[in-house]
This record gives C-alpha cells, sequence and structure tokens, in this order.
C-alpha cells in the first residue's frame, strides 16, 4: 500500500508542475467558449432557409409593427388570416416555408410569441424574433395611455415558444439550453476521458522504453503500479476539472452584471437555474468521468504495457479510439430522441454510457432506473476490464522486442 501511494504522489506532482498543465488548464476554458460561440456564429450563417416565414397575428395591430423590422432582420415575411395554420404546416413540411409566426393575445399583453417549425430558429434567429415582437408589443401598448399597466414582461425581452411540427401535425417544445448542456457535458467528457486515459498510456510507455519500469517493479508490484499511474493521473484530471469549475463561478459571478445589462429576465432565479446544471446532474457528470476514465485508462495501460514503441502504440490504440468515437457519432440523434430504442440500448453499453447517458440525462427524460442500471454495468464492466488489463500488464511491462499477437495476450491472460 505504501508503494502505490509512492506512485500515486509520483504521477500526480510530476504533471501538475508541468507547464504543459497550466497551459492546458488555463486555455481550456477559453476553447469551451468558443466551442460554444463559433457553432453560433455559423448557425447565424446558415439560417437563409429558414427565413422565408409567414406571420399570423391574431391582434390585429401587431403584424404591421413586426413584419417591416423582420424584413429589416433580412427575413422574407408572408401575412397569412387566422385560422390558416394547418395549411401553413403543411407548407414548412412540403419545404415552402422555413416556419411561421403565430401572435396571439399574450404577444401583446406579455410579448410572447409561438414559432412553428420542423426544426427550431436556431438562438440568434430566435433572440432576433424575440426583441422584434417584444418592441412591437411595447410600442402597441405605449401608444395606448389608458393601457400601460403590465408592461414589465415586454421590458424583459419578451418570450418566443418554439413549437416542432410532427408527422400527425401537433406540436413539442425545444429546450435549447437542456440540448446545448448535453451536447457540451458529452463532448467535455468524451475529451477529458481521451486526455488522461492517453496519458496513462504513454507514461507506461515512456517508462518502459526507459528502462525505468525495471527499477519500481523492485519497490512495488505490477499491479500497484498500474493503480497508481491510473490513480495518480485520475487525480490530475479531477485537479484540471476543478480549476474549470472555478473559473465558471468567476466568469458568472463577474460577468452577470453585464449580462443583466442585456437580459433582465435572467435575474429571475428560475431562469439562472434552468441555465445551470442541476445537483444531480453534476454528480452523474462525475459519476460517469470516473467510470469512464478507469474504464479506458485501463485499457491504455495495456497497451501501453504491451507495446515498446510509440509508433506500436498508435497502431495499437485505434480500436480503443474507435470504442470512444463510437457514441460521438450517436450523439446527435441522441439527444433528439432520448428514449428511443436506439438510445436507450447504447446508453447502456459500459463503453458508451460515460457519454450517451449524460446526453440523455441531461434532457430530462431518462428514468432513474436506467441511469442506474447504466452505472452498475459501467463499474462492473471497470472491475472486468481492469482484470484483464492487469494480467496483460503484469506481463507486457518486462517484454521488449515484438508486439503481441492475439494468441499472445490471450495466453498472458491465462497464465499470470
Amino acid at each position: 500500500m505504501k508503494g502505490l501511494f509512492a506512485v500515486i504522489k509520483r504521477e500526480y506532482l510530476s504533471r501538475v508542475r508541468s507547464r504543459w498543465f497550466i497551459f492546458g488548464t488555463v486555455l481550456a476554458p477559453l476553447f469551451l467558449v468558443g466551442m460554444m460561440i463559433v457553432p453560433i456564429i455559423l448557425e447565424n450563417r446558415s439560417q437563409e432557409t429558414r427565413r422565408n416565414i409567414a406571420l399570423v397575428d391574431e391582434t390585429g395591430v401587431l403584424g404591421e409593427r413586426v413584419i417591416p423590422r423582420l424584413e429589416e432582420a433580412r427575413f422574407t415575411v408572408r401575412p397569412a388570416d387566422p385560422g390558416t395554420e394547418s395549411t401553413l404546416r403543411s407548407q414548412v413540411t412540403a419545404g415552402e416555408l422555413g416556419g411561421f409566426i403565430v401572435l396571439r393575445d399574450e404577444a401583446l399583453t406579455h410579448g410572447k410569441a409561438e414559432y412553428h417549425g420542423e426544426e427550431g430558429p436556431g438562438t440568434i434567429t430566435g433572440l432576433t424574433i424575440r426583441g422584434i415582437v417584444a418592441q412591437a408589443a411595447l410600442e402597441a401598448r405605449l401608444s395606448d395611455e389608458e393601457d400601460l399597466e403590465g408592461l414589465a414582461a415586454l421590458f424583459g425581452g419578451g418570450e418566443l415558444e418554439v413549437r416542432l411540427l410532427e408527422a400527425d401535425g401537433g406540436g413539442a417544445n425545444e429546450d435549447e439550453p437542456e440540448f446545448i448542456g448535453g451536447f457540451i457535458g458529452a463532448m467535455l467528457l468524451y475529451m477529458v476521458i481521451l486526455l488522461y486515459a492517453v496519458a496513462v498510456m504513454r507514461a507506461t510507455l515512456e517508462e518502459k522504453t526507459s528502462r525505468v519500469v525495471e527499477i519500481l517493479i523492485s519497490s512495488v508490484r505490477p499491479s500497484e503500479l498500474m493503480l497508481g499511474k491510473i490513480l495518480g493521473v485520475g487525480s490530475v484530471g479531477l485537479t484540471q476539472l476543478a480549476v474549470w469549475v472555478l473559473f465558471g463561478v468567476l466568469a458568472l459571478t463577474l460577468g452577470l452584471p453585464a449580462v443583466l445589462a442585456v437580459r433582465p429576465d435572467f435575474a429571475d432565479p428560475e431562469t439562472i437555474a434552468q441555465a445551470l446544471p442541476s445537483l444531480g446532474l453534476s454528480a452523474l457528470f462525475v459519476a460517469l468521468f470516473f467510470g469512464g476514465y478507469f474504464l479506458y485508462s485501463a485499457i491504455y495501460a495495456a497497451v501501453g504495457a504491451m507495446c515498446s514503441t510509440e509508433e506500436e502504440a498508435q497502431q495499437a490504440q485505434f480500436p480503443v479510439i474507435f470504442l470512444l468515437v463510437l457514441p460521438i457519432m450517436f450523439l446527435m440523434p441522441v439527444i433528439e430522441s432520448p428514449n428511443s430504442a436506439m438510445a436507450v440500448g447504447a446508453s447502456l453499453v459500459p463503453f458508451f454510457s460515460p457519454i450517451l447517458m449524460y446526453a440523455r440525462a441531461a434532457t430530462g427524460a431518462v428514468p432513474l432506473w436506467q441511469i442506474l442500471v447504466a452505472l452498475a454495468l459501467l463499474f462492473a464492466g471497470v472491475l472486468a476490464v481492469a482484470w484483464l488489463a492487469g494480467r496483460i500488464y503484469r506481463v507486457g511491462i518486462l517484454m521488449q522486442g515484438k508486439r503481441p499477437t492475439l494468441p499472445e495476450l490471450w495466453r498472458w491472460v491465462r497464465e499470470s
């Protein structure tokens, strides 16, 4: 046990003191911010097909104010009579319209508009529509000197309710914060797990090629050496995540006044709560990080132990990278349909669950029992993979020369 703690301490301190750790810890939050901003910019440029819309004005007074402003914002707007929504749905489905906006009485009182389409309007476009409707409603209310009550909601920027068209002609609300949160959280898990699991492989390979491992094995058992590397590098990952969370808290604290100046509705505690992950979702993120990291770091430790050169390791890790990339390929379909048979089945597979289960859970549409089953299967998979990897590591760490074949690996597992 003393040797295990010595390995953990060595792995941890050697990494947190490096310039690359400090450099990456500071730049990574900036990179994540860029990941959020760049898609929004690109999305705004790809909205042309959705800017051909119709406007149904049931208030009788807002249409004449809203249409010119929408046209100034590069929308092609066609007025439509109330009661023609079913016809407009058919035109959207046929591709003749990108969507249509409905202004009911709530648009005049609270600045609330409805957007109907096969896809959401996008973040920037949605904010544009909200602002235009709220401004038009505010002007209409102010023009009536006897109707000055209840204007507070309009000063908050209005509201845009998105209703996606389904096959039966009905609608479903799209929750963009949950969609974005699930995608960003899943991608963050993918990057962190891959980054630190590969670090375990590189550390193992470096010690093996430099013959340092022969000295270490004289002091600690191979199983302690492998476990110490996994725990040490994992502790570095947790440290980095804690620093990123601290950066996020500071950014939220320091940047909140500027945000409130643009979006006064963010002063509402419920709005802030919707924008932040819940305590349960945060706990699930940590649990999936631990499970995914231990699972893949054990595999990567075995890969490092059975290879003698960097080139061999690059070739040997390809199947492992494929296991990590495969859930990323399913990420968008899983987020869009979190309760489909494919999404449920894939999120229960231990190799995929660290990424896909978080993406599903972020939508709020996952039963608790499925999360518990996924965690149970994940940690059972960790034990099974760690047992296999430990046997390969025990033999391979002292082997030099040609990379072993699959029959040789199986013999190591059976005989060690």
